[in-house]
């Protein structure tokens, strides 16, 4: 069984800054990819970004140049560092993580972007 618990949102002002962490627990050692999805109300769930074992990053084109995603795979940990955040960056967002076929995701961490 594997848990996710993300934590580090928040509300920020427009041009604000969050740092999103998100610590797996369970039996897998490593995980092949970890990476960050999130929803905002009425829509569905996107794609943030994602990084592999072995440091290989993707973003959604809204984020790119803005967010940041790093890991540690000793730690199990992923961590999004969001950047010059926007009213349409409002989310609820979720951590990910995949080994092979199966993927889990957490309880997710709250954005709110508002003056």
């Amino acid at each position: 069984q594997v848990q996710l618990v993300e934590s580090g949102g928040g509300l920020v002002q427009p041009g604000g800054s969050l740092r999103l962490s998100c610590v797996a627990s369970g039996s897998i050692f490593r995980f092949n990819a970890m990476g960050w999805y999130r929803q905002a109300p009425g829509k569905q769930r996107d794609l943030v970004a994602t990084i592999t074992s072995y440091g290989s990053t993707n973003y959604a084109d809204s984020v790119k140049g803005r967010f940041t995603i790093s890991s540690d795979n000793a730690k199990n940990a992923v961590y999004l560092q969001m950047n010059s955040l926007k009213p349409e960056d409002t989310a609820l967002y979720y951590c990910n993580a995949n080994f092979y076929d199966n993927n889990w995701q957490g309880q997710g961490t709250q954005v709110t972007v508002s003056s």
